[in-house]
């Protein structure tokens, strides 16, 4: 019986395209999954799963600094629950508008020296899009 010669050549096609699939699959899960957290689990988290994280929680009264040089601001996020959780962050960027104490926001970065939170992105909840859910209610 002949073997067709092009069925070997198909073969490694095959296999390099599954192979070239596969690596996009993983690469794109690995880059775009951060762990979602509020402070409490963050800071009952050891160290390297802070690598890259999403925080979520609410900006402390006090402790608010812009900083001196260019756009960014550091601040305490404390835990929604539990207001003696709090976590020290560091943003460096254009400071959303609706940015203030009392805020609820979500941060993504990670930790960095010293124990802050570097934050690369600081987004804050919109408060009007609660006001008509609380006037049904």
């Amino acid at each position: 019986m002949a073997r067709n010669p092009n069925t070997s050549l198909y073969l490694v096609a095959l296999l390099l395209f599954a192979g070239g699939g596969g690596y996009l699959i993983h690469s794109g899960f690995s880059e775009n999954s951060v762990y979602f957290l509020n402070v409490a689990e963050a800071k009952a988290a050891s160290p390297d799963k802070l690598t890259r994280a999403r925080l979520f929680g609410t900006v402390a009264q006090e402790g608010i600094a812009k900083h001196r040089t260019g756009a960014g601001v550091t601040f305490c996020l404390e835990d929604r629950d539990n207001a003696g959780q709090t976590i020290v962050i560091s943003y460096s960027g254009a400071v959303p508008d609706t940015f203030k104490a009392g805020a609820e926001v979500i941060v993504e970065g990670g930790l960095g020296q010293e124990g802050r939170f570097m934050a690369k992105t600081l987004m804050t909840k919109c408060p009007s899009k609660y006001q008509k859910e609380s006037r049904k209610s």
